[in-house]
């Protein structure tokens, strides 16, 4: 287990790794924007703790530069303690958020959490099951590769295509993409949904955020260009995969109303 400490003030960075020291745990110490991005190419960590106030940049780019390329784990941890920085840091992807001054204790608690959820993520990989309102899903070995039309997801070595070009998806977004495609055409309602993406337990989950997650994954999959959604809303129940339909299906249905 690898965890990136990113913040400019040594002695905060040292305390945070001193109380977080146990047996399996490497630590990564970057100072900076720029040292975080050239640490992170060489040892990609699991978990990053992450400062916003750092001396050349901003900590939220460096959060987007992370989502984009890989499914860490980001727990902001900074003075900024204004409501609107903290959706700020929620709507770009982080996975928590924590204002100094900080309880070292509840920090420890926190990754704690992050790393039951990365065990859990890695067993839900070998064999997940989908257990509520008669939606069901097919073992993992079954079907650790979806591929249809223009997309191509393998599920066992974390790699997504759409047109042949690889798409990063964040922790979350693979789990809900992987529950959507395995019940394709099942409509999923969102307290399922909410369930199996936030399922630690102990952590208020604002009702927003699966909304934001689905929203991020239809930008990082969907192109308005050829007017086709495949993760469609059914209001007042959940969202669900559509299948794109053949010419032959099409011409078949020609006439009639869509429902």
């Amino acid at each position: 287990m690898r965890i990136q400490i990113v913040e400019d003030d040594r002695a905060l960075s040292d305390g945070i790794r001193l109380a977080l020291r146990e047996d399996g745990i490497t630590f990564i110490q970057s100072s900076s924007v720029r040292q975080a991005k050239e640490d992170f190419g060489a040892n990609v960590p699991d978990i990053v703790i992450l400062d916003i106030n750092l001396p050349d940049g901003s900590g939220y780019d460096y959060l987007q530069w992370v989502k984009e390329r890989s499914d860490v784990l980001v727990l902001i941890l900074t003075a900024n303690d204004m409501e609107t920085d903290e959706v700020m840091g929620l709507t770009l992807g982080a996975d928590d958020y924590m204002t100094k001054p900080f309880s070292l204790a509840v920090l420890r608690a926190r990754i704690q959490l992050f790393m039951k959820r990365i065990a859990a993520l890695n067993g839900a990989q070998q064999d997940g099951r989908l257990d509520e309102q008669g939606t069901r899903q097919r073992q993992a070995a079954d079907n650790a590769v979806y591929e249809e039309d223009v997309f191509r997801f393998d599920f066992d070595r974390l790699e997504f295509s759409r047109d042949e070009r690889a798409v990063s998806l964040s922790v979350n977004e693979q789990k809900l993409l992987r529950l959507l495609v395995e019940n394709a055409g099942r409509i999923l309602p969102r307290n399922v949904l909410v369930d199996r993406l936030w399922s630690d337990g102990g952590e208020y989950v604002d009702e927003n955020a699966l909304s934001v997650t689905i929203n991020r994954l239809r930008r990082k999959l969907e192109n308005k260009k050829d007017g086709v959604s495949y993760i469609q809303t059914v209001y007042g129940q959940g969202y669900i995969w559509k299948k794109k339909k053949k010419e032959s299906e099409n011409d078949g249905q020609a006439g009639r109303r869509e429902e």
